[in-house]
């Protein structure tokens, strides 16, 4: 059961690692909550230039430079995106089939590929940064810190 737990946390955290750097197109059937993995309005989502617009105050060309960026990254990592949603499938079928030398034997991939989404979610980010003005910059910094406090201090889905 532990070991169950365990890579089930390992999971839910390439989820959301993953939701950064999702496409903004509409999602397919069948991915996250809310049709798409981190909901619409998560980091990648199609609501996510709209929520920094906001907050930030951003301008018509930082709006497109940060599209452009997001864009650039979903095209450049399309391949390592369906590989790793379909590592996530095989993940979840295990998880139902109760099948834990599957999970096991996955464990490397999912560990791996949450590593390569962080680096990719960070790059993108530090992209996004590089457009903003520096007031900006320290309001964009405290918003993901807070973010970052709330995922930390969630509690564990199973």
């Amino acid at each position: 059961m532990k070991k169950i737990v365990i890579i089930a946390a390992v999971v839910l955290a390439l989820g959301a690692t993953l939701a950064f750097a999702l496409p903004q197109e509409p999602p397919h059937e069948g991915h996250g909550r809310h049709g798409g993995p981190g909901g619409p309005g998560g980091p990648g989502g199609p609501r996510f230039v709209e929520m920094l617009a906001e907050k930030l105050s951003l301008t018509d060309t930082q709006k497109q430079q940060i599209n452009d960026i997001q864009k650039a990254s979903r095209e450049q990592n399309a391949q390592f995106f369906e590989t790793s949603r379909k590592t996530m499938d095989e993940v979840r079928a295990a998880h139902d089939a109760n099948d834990t030398a599957k999970l096991e034997s996955l464990k490397a991939t999912v560990t791996a590929d949450r590593e390569k989404m962080k680096q990719i979610r960070d790059a993108e980010m530090e992209k996004i940064t590089a457009v903003l003005t520096a007031d900006q910059r320290t309001k964009f910094a405290a918003m993901r810190a807070e973010r970052e406090a709330r995922h930390k201090d969630a509690p564990p889905h199973e």
